[in-house]
């Protein structure tokens, strides 16, 4: 489990790796937060922390680069949120180096239709604050076979948060293995986020209306086929090419900080940064998929590319 300190010795890697000094101060207040808490657990919780956790507040965050980590917590997903707990701080200090005004959201996602918490989301933290918001999640576990409300988090992103000082798109990052109920029943929405809509809604309209604002990537767990019906659904709501396919569960983490340190223009620090932690086999295996695609519309990459490239698709410019 990895420590909020600076310490990297223990990283089971080849190679070393020392963070930026950009940051520093925010890494060192967690450090001794964490010290004075005690060491890291993660405790299956029986259930959510609902003042923490209820979709019918209100969220907003002056960072300029807010990041939104969503979870599918149904089935055998239920076990995500540990894997992000287990690599929070690595998480967290390896962004916060390249963006210091890093924040992030968390939210985990079930069937409305069927859970008793299908929608959990926590509000904008940086440092060892998000520690005790990602523990007040629950992975409920339950869900249907398929499909889960995706949609209904969607909607809650476009009415219920606010990031006024957006400079570029912001990523969010959604991990997940199936399709959505792409109808949101209004009463549903009133049940659980508060709102009263009026009428049922469009679970792909609402996502396509979110892409407006957010940098959207679905990460999709190594199950299924390629091009199925779940591919179809979420890239009429996201767009075909930000739909990812995982390759390896376990290093789901590392897939998402890389397509963002790959946009931030820190790629080859998070490449690093994995050598500290990983061979280079599974640094190449992760890092291949992430350099063929551009990290903010998903646009193929040429791979005959070489030292700046800018993206034909969405203009984007990237050091290869």
């Amino acid at each position: 489990m990895y420590s909020w300190d600076e310490d990297t010795s223990s990283w089971y890697g080849d190679a070393s790796y020392r963070y930026a000094s950009t940051g520093a101060d925010k890494r060192k207040t967690a450090a001794t937060r964490a010290k004075t808490a005690g060491p890291r657990t993660y405790e299956k919780r029986g259930l959510p922390n609902e003042k923490i956790t209820t979709p019918k507040k209100h969220i907003s965050t002056e960072s300029k680069n807010p990041l939104i980590i969503a979870v599918d917590v149904t089935g055998s997903m239920a076990s995500w949120p540990f894997e992000i707990f287990d690599r929070l701080p690595l998480l967290y200090n390896t962004l916060s180096q390249y963006r210091p005004d890093l924040e992030i959201c968390f939210a985990a996602i079930g069937d409305a239709r069927v859970d008793q918490w299908p929608l959990q989301v926590t509000t904008f933290a940086s440092g060892f604050d998000l520690e005790q918001l990602l523990k007040s999640l629950y992975g409920e576990g339950g869900g249907g076979d398929a499909p889960e409300s995706y949609g209904l988090f969607a909607h809650w992103v476009n009415t219920h948060v606010t990031i006024p000082k957006l400079e570029e798109p912001p990523f969010m990052v959604v991990f997940g293995d199936i399709n959505m109920h792409e109808s949101i029943p209004g009463t549903l929405v009133n049940q659980y986020l508060g709102d009263k809509p009026g009428k049922d809604l469009n679970a792909i309209k609402e996502w396509q209306k979110l892409t407006e604002t957010w940098n959207t990537w679905f990460l999709r767990r190594p199950t299924g086929t390629r091009g199925d019906m779940i591919d179809e659904q979420w890239g009429k709501a996201i767009g075909a090419q930000k739909i990812f396919h995982i390759e390896d569960e376990q290093r789901a983490v590392d897939y998402a900080m890389g397509l963002i340190a790959r946009a931030w223009g820190h790629f080859p620090d998070f490449q690093d940064n994995m050598r500290a932690r990983q061979d280079e086999d599974k640094v190449l295996q992760v890092s291949k998929p992430i350099e063929m695609i551009c990290p903010r519309c998903g646009g193929p990459i040429p791979v005959d590319s070489a030292g700046m490239f800018s993206c034909p698709y969405c203009g984007t410019t990237l050091k290869i």
